[in-house]
């Protein structure tokens, strides 16, 4: 995982696969899997506008992420074509789970937070003490 603890916030980086873990898992199983395992999960892609600022938006808030970068996971396309299927879109990341539970993408997040519903649900999840 690259990300800048300056400019960014903190935000626990999901474990890299060492190509090895994972491998013969359904792709949806281990989403889910993943999903579970911390309060807040982000699935992005590191290069995307959109995921860095849903990931500034969150540790702006004081909440820390797990976030799991496709791009650098070894089934990363995997997991990919798993979110697609999920979300029935083709414009899969970011994808936001909270307490286990799937948000949806950037527009799903952001009308969460603007429509007053973001906060309840990360304090529900535990992410935010506030």
């Amino acid at each position: 995982m690259h990300y800048q603890t300056a400019s960014w916030g903190n935000y626990v980086a999901a474990s890299r696969n060492n190509g090895m873990v994972g491998v013969g898992v359904d792709p949806l199983e281990r989403i889910e899997r993943l999903a579970s395992e911390n309060a807040v999960v982000i699935f992005s892609i590191s290069s995307c506008c959109m995921c860095h600022a849903i990931k500034r938006l969150f540790c702006g808030m004081g909440v820390n992420p797990a976030v799991h970068e496709l791009d650098e996971d070894p089934l990363g396309k995997d997991l990919e074509r798993a979110l697609i299927r999920l979300l029935g879109t083709s414009s899969v990341v970011p994808v936001v789970f909270i307490g286990g539970k799937l948000v949806g993408t950037m527009d799903r997040v952001m009308a969460c937070h603007i429509n007053g519903t973001l906060v309840p649900l990360l304090k529900e999840a535990g992410a935010l003490w506030l």
